[in-house]
């Protein structure tokens, strides 16, 4: 059971699920929980929102009337509920109906003269409410004339390379912000008009200047301080006013407590009394996730239901799976010679698996037919010399013919025969298994072809045939150059008994790139067409009569490709009935050597 697929595929199966069902609840459980904090931080968000508006709406009435409006429109934008109320209790505006229950305690305080929270995107205040303006507002001819400073200012500044934006403040005096900062105003743009305070800013420094001046007295701090205070104050600047003389820390930090309590003091009757605010969500419920132990239950269950049905279908998907397998190793346990395929029922893993399988079986059946007629065609090639031999040996035995010179000559090439045979059977039995060697060495082609020819010059002489070499001299192989005269001579031998008397066969040698070519081509008959792809099989022929004159056994062109391929070359044949055959070899090149021998013979 254990080396069963079906219970592999089940356990892995069983394995996966519960690992994808653990996996989601986790996921789950963090998805959840970052979308709890990702609602906390918008609640931030929008609380922090509601304070600024709220905050705002005080900086600039001197008392809470109409605040109701402001409240439930934030509280419809936001979803919350909203309630603002003194600092007793007394509810000023709340956005929940009449009678409801405030929240257990207030979630800020409102007072846009000691602002405590963020009261502006982005800025940390914890001083006045840069909207609390009061006696500083400028009337509608100020705000005009300043605007018009602060337009003349920033076009003196755009012809002189420099550029900046206009905006308003809250007290209605429009600002010029150069980019860059200070610096980058120029000097012929620096008139001081647009600093300089209007009737209603002086009025209202002025009167800052009485209460400064109640609180410190005078003398060098309240001097150091009004060098500071001025258009800063006017800006509704966050910065620390700058100081002039020698100041201590004490001095500072006195300097600093009287002009925010003097602020304060100025601003307190153009804002609205000190207040709460009080925040909760608008159906007073606050949804939470907790993993009870209902929640528990339906998870446990999920799980059991999703392992059920992920077992059953892998058992149908596992079951379909073997079926094929089963076929397959059913029909590998059948005996060999009955060749057994199995149908091919899908197109998925196993139906490529099953028609590999009956390729495979095939193949077999290729082969063993091939070996049958291989081990014919070689015992019919050794018996023909064999039973030469033996016929002639028991007539002169017998004393039916005397043993001649003639005679002897005969038994002799029949045995050379024999031997050729059994030598290129041991060739190709030695590249089948593996077991044959070269041995290279540098070799200098038109060496290899003269030496070829030399060899075959009688039996060309003999057959009335023209044996001519033409080769291009300096080119040079890495072979063994008894392999290479015996693929040459095999091939010159073949295309002697091909070609009738007065042809002729030329070997050639030329160099392509960085191989060389070597060829055989001859002016006989030809090959036929549907024969040409089976000249390098072995023991084919195309004289299927076995004639001697014109058929060897069959293994010669077999030799040539396995000889040539060791070296790393190729053979291709061409023909054109009726005007001969070529055979091509192509071998790599190789270099000259430095001793500058040439091949041995």
């Amino acid at each position: 059971m254990r080396r069963s697929l079906l219970v592999r595929l089940l356990l892995t199966s069983m394995v996966i699920t519960a690992l994808s069902v653990g996996a989601t609840a986790w996921l789950a459980v963090e998805t959840t929980t970052r979308a709890v904090q990702e609602e906390r931080g918008q609640l931030l968000s929008d609380d922090t929102d509601i304070l600024r508006q709220l905050s705002g709406f005080a900086a600039g009435h001197a008392d809470w009337d109409g605040v109701r409006a402001t409240v439930l429109a934030l509280s419809r934008t936001t979803d919350r509920r909203i309630a603002v109320t003194t600092a007793t209790g007394r509810v000023i505006a709340d956005s929940a109906p009449a009678g409801s229950d405030l929240p257990d305690r207030a979630s800020a305080t409102i007072d846009p003269l000691r602002t405590d929270t963020y009261t502006e995107p982005g800025a940390q205040l914890s001083g006045v409410d840069p909207r609390a303006v009061g006696p500083y507002a400028l009337d509608r001819g100020e705000r005009r004339l300043v605007r018009e400073l602060a337009e003349l200012r920033l076009s003196c500044m755009r012809r002189h390379g420099s550029d900046g934006t206009l905006h308003r403040s809250p007290s209605g005096r429009t600002v010029v912000t150069p980019d860059g900062g200070d610096a980058s105003v120029p000097l012929e743009c620096a008139d001081g008009k647009i600093n300089t305070p209007t009737r209603t800013e002086a009025a209202a420094l002025d009167e800052l200047d009485e209460l400064l001046r109640a609180c410190l007295g005078s003398g060098r701090i309240l001097y150091a301080l009004r060098f500071g205070v001025g258009i800063d104050v006017v800006n509704e600047s966050s910065k620390a006013p700058a100081y002039s003389g020698d100041l201590s820390a004490e001095d500072r930090q006195k300097a600093k407590d009287c002009l925010d309590s003097a602020r304060r003091t100025q601003l307190d009757p153009f804002v609205a009394p000190r207040a709460l605010l009080y925040l909760g969500s608008q159906n007073q419920s606050i949804s939470a996730f907790d993993l009870s132990t209902a929640n528990k239950t339906k998870i446990v269950g999920v799980t059991a239901a999703v392992l059920t049905l992920s077992l059953a279908l892998t058992a149908a998907v596992a079951i379909r799976l073997v079926r094929p397998l089963r076929a397959l190793t059913t029909a590998a346990l059948q005996p060999p010679h009955r060749h057994t395929r199995v149908p091919v029922t899908t197109k998925d893993e196993t139906g490529i698996l099953a028609a590999a399988f009956n390729d495979l079986t095939a193949r077999r059946e290729q082969l063993e037919a091939q070996r049958r007629a291989m081990v014919s065609d070689i015992a019919h090639e050794l018996r023909t010399p064999l039973t030469n031999i033996r016929g002639w040996l028991e007539a002169t035995r017998d004393g039916l013919v005397d043993a001649e010179p003639d005679l002897i000559a005969s038994l002799h090439d029949e045995a050379l025969l024999l031997q050729h045979i059994i030598d290129d059977l041991q060739d190709l039995a030695a590249v089948d298994a593996g077991t044959f060697e070269l041995h290279r060495e540098p070799v200098r082609a038109d060496d290899l072809v003269a030496q070829v020819v030399v060899a075959h010059r009688g039996t060309a002489d003999a057959a009335d045939v023209d044996l001519r070499s033409d080769t291009d001299p300096g080119l040079w192989l890495d072979a063994d150059p008894v392999r290479m005269r015996q693929v040459l001579g095999n091939l010159v031998s073949n295309a002697l008994r091909h070609t009738p008397s007065r042809g002729s066969v030329t070997l050639t040698a030329r160099p392509e790139g960085d191989d060389v070519v070597l060829t055989v081509r001859d002016t006989g008959d030809g090959i036929a067409p549907p024969d040409l792809p089976h000249v390098f099989e072995r023991f084919w022929r195309a004289e299927k009569s076995r004639s001697r004159s014109t058929g060897g056994s069959g293994l010669g062109l077999s030799i040539v490709r396995q000889f040539v391929e060791a070296h790393g070359g190729t053979v291709t044949a061409e023909s054109t009935p009726g005007t001969g055959a070529t055979f091509a070899l192509r071998l790599p090149g190789g270099q000259r050597p430095e001793t500058g021998a040439r091949s041995r013979g």
